[in-house]
């Protein structure tokens, strides 16, 4: 590392030891059952919204073999609020084929995490570096935000291929889980204080708005279902701000999903 390298680590060193999030729950626990928990409810969540549901979450279904023994239904229920409900379902799909393929235990390489239902590149990489501190290159929102603001000030249009330079030089080979943690924090504070860098990267893309899109018609179908089965009809009314085509497209989507299933003319939660 160079000199401005050098005064960049420690300056991410020192904010985490005085401004740090240390308390959070997922933070406390190298176990990566939970870690991966909760790194597919922080997908497009924010913390604040995550928490409630991460410790009720924990609470009901404790470790792997809990969660793949649970029916589908109570996974679906307790997800509810959080949104994109399908991350719900490969959550449990993840959980299943652990215990199949791996006798209940997270395997501990990339390309086998990778091969898990839901878990792309960045939760594998996510993982091995909460859970087994394994030295791995990872990016996301909020560390991506760090270097773009350090070492990319003046620039736009850059790619994830740059920053990588950066980060595995200033990466702590040592101690990488509290360094990526480190790196969050100060990337969440510089977005408060400074609004979004990441709207300099090439791979920047302006998350669609929820209200009136095909998720809020998702959301509000398995909502309601979780509370009864429902006729087509019968959804029509309670969704009545929207198009009748649009509800149908999505209940068939839910259908072939496995999200809900039929049963002659009523829709519901899968048992």
């Amino acid at each position: 590392m160079n000199q401005r390298e050098h005064k960049f680590v420690r300056h991410i060193w020192d904010f985490y030891a005085q401004q740090g999030r240390h308390t959070l729950p997922w933070r406390k626990t190298r176990d990566p059952y939970r870690i991966c928990v909760s790194e597919v409810m922080l997908q497009q969540t924010q913390v604040d919204r995550v928490l409630p549901k991460y410790r009720a979450f924990i609470e009901k279904f404790p470790n792997v073999e809990t969660l793949a023994h649970a029916p589908l239904r109570e996974v679906l229920l307790l997800w509810q609020g959080l949104g994109y409900n399908r991350r719900a379902k490969m959550l449990h799909e993840c959980a299943k084929e652990i215990i199949t393929a791996h006798q209940g235990s997270f395997p501990r390489t990339f390309k086998e995490l990778c091969a898990l239902p839901g878990i792309g590149p960045y939760t594998a990489n996510a993982i091995l570096a909460f859970a087994f501190k394994e030295p791995v290159l990872l990016i996301e929102t909020n560390v991506r935000s760090v270097y773009l603001h350090h070492f990319f000030h003046d620039q736009t249009d850059v790619s994830d291929a740059e920053l990588l330079r950066y980060i595995e030089r200033t990466l702590d080979v040592k101690d990488p889980r509290g360094w990526y943690y480190a790196l969050m924090d100060y990337g969440s504070d510089l977005k408060r204080i400074h609004g979004n860098p990441n709207i300099r990267s090439k791979h920047y893309v302006k998350q669609s708005a929820f209200k009136g899109s095909d998720r809020q018609i998702r959301g509000a179908l398995l909502r309601i279902l979780g509370s009864a089965p429902l006729t087509r009809s019968g959804l029509h009314k309670e969704l009545s701000q929207f198009e009748d085509l649009r509800i149908d497209a999505q209940l068939e989507r839910l259908c072939e999903e496995g999200m809900l299933v039929k049963h002659r003319r009523t829709y519901a939660l899968p048992d």
